[in-house]
């Protein structure tokens, strides 16, 4: 094997990783690169062999870096050089062991992670709008508690953000023995409060409870942390449920649709917190990943093999806010080929199955603004009213009724619209709603049911037709269960 030099080039894969380093940010070079070996450089044939620890990196490399290590072997070398990645050999009674002893131990913790299995970082379709964070959240991932802690990803809803969350937590409990716990600030804030709820007979192990859930694990994953607005008590118990997970080096990541900055209404010392590891942007996606996005949903549909570029190209270019609003066009799409049973999904097809959805999408946040806004309206006040403190009855009946049109129209959550609404509590925003369908039902109240259903006829009237149009046509297929 003249020519072949087997682990006796160091001098030259470590100018390699130099030339790397100074090509890219830290995080990039620390995730990719640093856990990468040289298993062989044949220098006769023009070919490297390198050794990578795990899948995600193969995959990563071949679509991503692959151009960039080409050219930096060329200008350490000056000659070019076939990559070839390999995955790294584990010895296998080691691992099967180190899989019983998990599986056993496991068992014995009987620990609920409410981690989904379904998000990992294979499956997270990357592109320019957050190859950022999923780096970073790969660093996370492999160095818990070592790196970036916390870990704060941010974005508009749809972008990946639950996601990357889980991805890491699956990544985790695979490599590892350590405890990690998938939570929603709602559910913490439930946790939290009844803590002081109930006789004082068994607070004492309500705390317990408490301490043991969140603050005995490794690492707390808790989603859209935005939802502790107003709910001071709760932002105190995660203030030292933060405090005891950080000094033991445990790592939190954290979720929101908005920057710590701009979490104006969290207590200050609980937003600087959020800026001691990694704040993380996740923006849309663009057209070329939402066109990646549209290719990967639709791989496993009848819809693969139906749909021409043209018809990607129009959800593309007409789905331009989130991942959820695609999932929407490519599931309203599937239904109308189960119906019309047409050879080929053309551009006329779409834009006649699609047209109203991407004009209009119902399920689309901005709607709680558009449902204050025909509120505000009709009653003669202010949108900012309506989000506002004031709680006369010519402010505060219109508000209820807003609220209610939120739920029943957006198909938006209790939180969701309560944040929308000024920062108030989801409790807040259920009370409206029962209020509002007990006046419905009640007897006596024909003046106000008028004025409800006269408000629903002039400013929501098509879009709940829409709504009964479809439930109608999903049921009559047999597609959901009324």
């Amino acid at each position: 094997m003249s020519g072949v030099i087997v682990l006796k080039s160091e001098d030259l894969w470590n100018s390699f990783l130099a030339k790397l380093q100074e090509k890219m940010n830290p995080i990039s070079f620390n995730t990719w690169f640093k856990p990468l070996k040289l298993q062989e450089l044949n220098t006769k044939d023009g070919k490297i062999i390198i050794e990578v620890p795990m899948g995600v990196h193969k995959t990563t490399l071949e679509t991503s870096w692959h151009q960039v290590i080409e050219e930096t072997l060329l200008e350490i070398t000056g000659s070019t050089y076939e990559v070839v990645y390999t995955l790294e050999k584990k010895d296998a009674a080691v691992t099967d062991n180190k899989v019983k002893n998990s599986s056993k131990e496991k068992k014995e913790e009987v620990f609920v992670t409410n981690l989904k299995k379904e998000f990992t970082f294979d499956n997270f379709v990357t592109g320019d709008t957050n190859k950022f964070a999923k780096t970073a959240a790969i660093a996370v991932a492999e160095a818990p508690g070592k790196i970036y802690n916390p870990l704060f990803m941010y974005g508009k809803s749809g972008v990946g953000k639950t996601h990357l969350m889980h991805a890491i937590g699956n990544y985790i409990t695979e490599h590892s023995n350590l405890k990690v716990l998938y939570t929603t600030s709602d559910s913490f804030k439930d946790d939290y409060t009844n803590i002081a709820g109930g006789s004082s007979d068994n607070s004492f192990e309500r705390a317990e409870y408490f301490k043991n859930k969140y603050r005995d694990v490794d690492v707390l994953l808790i989603d859209d942390i935005q939802f502790l607005v107003g709910a001071e008590k709760t932002q105190q118990g995660f203030f030292h449920t933060f405090n005891e997970l950080h000094d033991k080096n445990k790592q939190i990541i954290i979720t929101s649709d908005r920057s710590p900055e701009d979490l104006k209404l969290l207590e200050e010392r609980l937003r600087s917190r959020f800026t001691w590891g990694l704040p993380v942007d996740i923006y849309p996606p663009d057209y070329e990943l939402r066109c990646r996005i549209i290719r990967d949903k639709i791989r496993y549909l009848s819809l693969a093999n139906m749909m021409s570029d043209d018809v990607i190209n129009y959800i593309a270019n007409s789905c331009d806010t989130d991942v959820r609003e695609i999932e929407g066009a490519i599931n309203r799409l599937q239904a109308y080929t189960a119906v019309y049973a047409p050879s080929m999904v053309t551009l006329d097809f779409a834009m006649e199955a699609l047209g109203d959805y991407v004009n209009n999408n119902i399920y689309s946040i901005s709607n709680i603004t558009v449902v204050q806004k025909a509120v505000a309206d009709y009653y003669g006040i202010t949108v900012e009213a309506l989000k506002g403190k004031k709680k006369s009855k010519n402010i505060a009946y219109p508000r209820m009724l807003g609220m209610y049109m939120a739920r029943i129209m957006t198909n938006e959550s209790f939180p969701r619209i309560g944040l929308e609404f000024g920062g108030r509590d989801h409790s807040t925003v259920i009370h409206a709603v029962d209020k509002i369908e007990e006046e419905i039902k009640k007897d006596g109240q024909a003046f106000r049911r008028k004025k409800i259903f006269c408000f629903m006829i002039k400013y929501l009237c098509p879009v709940f037709a829409l709504i009964i149009l479809i439930s109608s046509v999903a049921n009559a297929f047999g597609w959901i269960a009324m």
